[in-house]
């Protein structure tokens, strides 16, 4: 039998190492999600000529980079699941991401994505699978691999999902695109930011290299 041509620590978890990048112990890392937030979401993208970064994560990803933070993608990809496309389509998308953002100097450290969906097919079909968002697998996973602070990490994203992910995970706070309010977790643990306008760019891109190291 061939062996998996892909990083799959199992049938529908990709986990990839990007580069050689080392981190000090307990650092924090930057979390982001793919489709909508780091690039324009077009809906169960399949092909790598129809990616296209959004620009203003670019000085965010950046920022990471700069101050030393490990920049650690958290995708899922229920298209998978579903049978839309498969692992090949997905690696040929992850690798034109890659190569744009290395274009626009973004570097990426980590891509973790789920195929894990409720209307999944075959081994896939497992609802509310661990590793799928809003569950925090993904990021305590990337945890694990890099070693990094998790309780003064940030996340990104454009969903709620991504949101209840981070709190589950028991990050610091995290950044919703297009969202129009900032607001706390009832308990406190958690605050969620807006990410619209330029000024809430600029502001975390300041938070992110408020917890530099470099």
């Amino acid at each position: 039998m061939k062996p998996n041509p892909y990083p799959l620590e199992e049938p529908g978890l990709w986990v990839e190492r990007i580069g050689t990048r080392v981190f000090a112990p307990e650092t924090p890392a930057l979390f982001l999600d793919r489709d909508g937030t780091i690039n324009v979401d077009t809906g169960y993208p399949s092909d790598p000529a129809d990616i296209v970064l959004r620009p203003e994560m670019l000085p965010v990803i950046r920022a990471a980079n700069t101050v030393g933070l490990p920049a650690v993608i958290v995708s899922n990809q229920s298209g998978i699941g579903r049978g839309y496309f498969g692992w090949p389509e997905f690696a040929a998308v992850n690798a034109r991401l890659l190569a744009l953002l290395e274009a626009e100097q973004c570097h990426i450290d980590m891509v973790l994505a789920c195929a894990y969906h409720s209307s999944g097919t075959g081994e896939l079909a497992i609802g509310d699978h661990p590793m799928r968002k809003p569950n925090p697998g993904m990021i305590l996973r990337a945890r694990d691999l890099l070693g990094v602070d998790i309780g003064r990490s940030i996340i990104v994203g454009d969903k709620a999902d991504d949101m209840e992910a981070g709190r589950r995970a028991g990050l610091v706070e995290g950044w919703l695109v297009g969202g129009r309010f900032n607001k706390k977790a009832p308990d406190g643990s958690f605050s969620t930011r807006k990410l619209m306008m330029g000024n809430d760019y600029r502001r975390l891109c300041d938070s992110i290299a408020g917890l530099g190291v470099a």
